[in-house]
């Protein structure tokens, strides 16, 4: 299930909104045939598999991330293809929550006589999984909110000035975050103050440019910068009735697509984010990335919709009179404060990444 694993971080890149897959045949001790998920449209991972192995996969063992599908879509459905290809056992990482599978893939292959065995490795299986695993059980996409901070906890100097905070290896790294997200959002103040463009840069081989997605209720930021050059990316533009016409206007004559979401109740300029997340998960999203700014990360904190949180702390201390992150009112104590599990601590030349999601929480 490990070198399953690693056959599927391969194309962690290139299957949304399909999951990325992978899978092994064993006959007789050895590796016969591997395979992973293709792009939409493509083979998935154990039909590739079963084409490497060829006649070989007959009696022999398949391991698998995740469970076979059961359901026509744009191929047909793996359960069948193991079945016709005469496999007598399956190690099944996870079941699928896709309602198109929920277990159905591994009862038909049950049906057919072959033994199955499920959760092999689940926990790093899901771990793998979790933004699509997350969607699928929700319909939203999965949040990954990423931030970076100071040694002593600030995103910026008292001038509002960030770049920067972190050294190239983690830059580089944020990089390959944006990579492995279909979208990439960011507030309409981070958007005025920065006009950055939310494109993949450094990552190769280049990947699927991911939707870029500014959140303005209010129509507050102009339809110019490279947020709006298309040729670069596709850009979404989340807004509410509130925005002016003539902006609205603008944003599509430029070429972004624009869809209109409900206010948040006293929020002058906000968007409801719970459906802005299910709007991207309508949208084939399976993870968004959020650059910022620390208002709209403290609102996905305090509204509970930041599935994954990453901070890079860079080796530079800003003082008291820098900017602090997560801007949220907070807890009234400690006892009722948000809890984040550790998921994952790395070096990136001077600085770290610390990866963490809430206690409790389920891909």
């Amino acid at each position: 299930m490990a070198r399953a694993r690693s056959l599927a971080a391969s194309v962690r890149r290139t299957t949304a909104p399909n999951p990325w897959v992978g899978a092994m045949v064993v006959a007789d001790g050895e590796v016969v045939g591997e395979g992973a998920t293709a792009p939409p449209g493509g083979p998935h991972a154990e039909v590739a598999a079963l084409a490497a192995a060829g006649d070989r996969a007959r009696g022999a063992t398949v391991a698998v991330t995740l469970e076979p599908c059961a359901h026509h879509g744009r191929t047909p459905p793996c359960a069948d293809a193991l079945v016709a290809a005469g496999v007598a056992r399956v190690l099944v990482g996870v079941e699928d929550p896709d309602p198109r599978v929920a277990g159905q893939g591994i009862a038909r292959l049950r049906a057919a006589g072959i033994e199955v065995v499920v959760g092999v490795g689940a926990g790093a299986v899901a771990e793998q999984l979790a933004p699509y695993l997350h969607h699928r059980r929700t319909g939203r996409a999965y949040c990954l909110v990423k931030t970076a901070l100071s040694v002593d906890g600030r995103v910026a100097a008292a001038d509002g000035s960030s770049q920067w905070i972190t050294g190239p290896e983690a830059r580089a790294d944020a990089h390959g975050l944006r990579a492995d997200s279909q979208a990439v959002v960011v507030g309409s103040g981070t958007a005025l103050a920065d006009r950055p463009a939310l494109t993949v840069r450094d990552v190769a081989p280049p990947p699927v440019p991911p939707l870029r997605v500014l959140l303005d209720g209010a129509g507050r930021v102009p339809a110019d910068g490279p947020l709006f050059d298309v040729s670069l990316a596709p850009t979404l533009v989340v807004t509410t009735e509130a925005a002016p016409g003539a902006v609205v206007d603008a944003w599509r004559a430029a070429g972004a697509k624009v869809e209109v979401v409900a206010p948040v109740p006293g929020v002058r300029r906000g968007v409801d984010l719970g459906a802005t997340l299910a709007l991207l998960g309508d949208h084939g999203v399976l993870q968004a990335m959020v650059e910022g700014g620390s208002h709209l990360h403290g609102a996905l904190v305090a509204e509970g919709l930041a599935d994954h949180l990453v901070t890079y702390v860079g080796g530079v201390t800003l003082g008291t009179d820098g900017l602090a992150g997560l801007a949220w009112p907070g807890p009234p104590t400690i006892a009722a404060a948000p809890r984040w599990r550790l998921r994952g601590v790395r070096v990136l030349g001077d600085d770290v990444r610390i990866d963490r999601s809430p206690v409790g929480w389920e891909a």
